[in-house]
This record gives structure tokens, C-alpha cells and sequence, in this order.
């Protein structure tokens, strides 16, 4: 099932299949490792949904609610 990652909820875990955005945006994104195989998982929310915490490769990253809304991942089967 594919799910977007500001859609997800905390402890969910997924596979990035697609970065959108363009230019500097999604050039910062890749910069800060987020790409297509990266298996991530939400850790935290703020209390007003944004800025949200992820887990991925290994380090803690922050996004904001519009960076999140342009990563598609798949949901792996166990939070399905």
C-alpha cells in the first residue's frame, strides 16, 4: 500500500518509492538521504502535526509538513 509520509502515523514504517518536488527542494531532500529504497519510520510529531521526526539510515531527521507531503512510500506488511 502505497502511503504518503505525512500521512503516516507514529511507529509506522515504510520504503520510499518516490521523491517529488523539483530543483532545490528535492535536491535538499536527496542531500539529507531521503531516496527511493530508504526504509523510514516516524518517531514523532509536534503537537500541531508539524514538524514531524523520522528515522532513517540510521540518524534522526526532521522534516516539515510540506517536505513529508512529497515522499510516497510503501507500508511494509506489518503495520498494514
Amino acid at each position: 500500500m502505497l502511503k504518503k509520509l505525512v500521512d503516516f502515523q507514529i511507529g509506522e514504517t515504510g520504503q520510499i518509492k518516490k521523491v517529488e518536488g523539483e530543483g532545490k527542494l528535492r535536491r535538499r531532500l536527496f542531500d539529507m538521504g531521503v531516496t527511493p529504497g530508504a526504509v523510514v519510520t516516524l518517531r514523532k510529531k509536534a503537537p500541531l502535526g508539524d514538524p514531524i521526526e523520522v528515522n532513517i539510515r540510521g540518524y534522526e531527521l526532521t522534516l516539515r509538513k510540506s517536505e513529508a507531503s512529497l515522499v510516497t512510500l510503501e507500508m511494509e506488511e506489518s503495520n498494514q
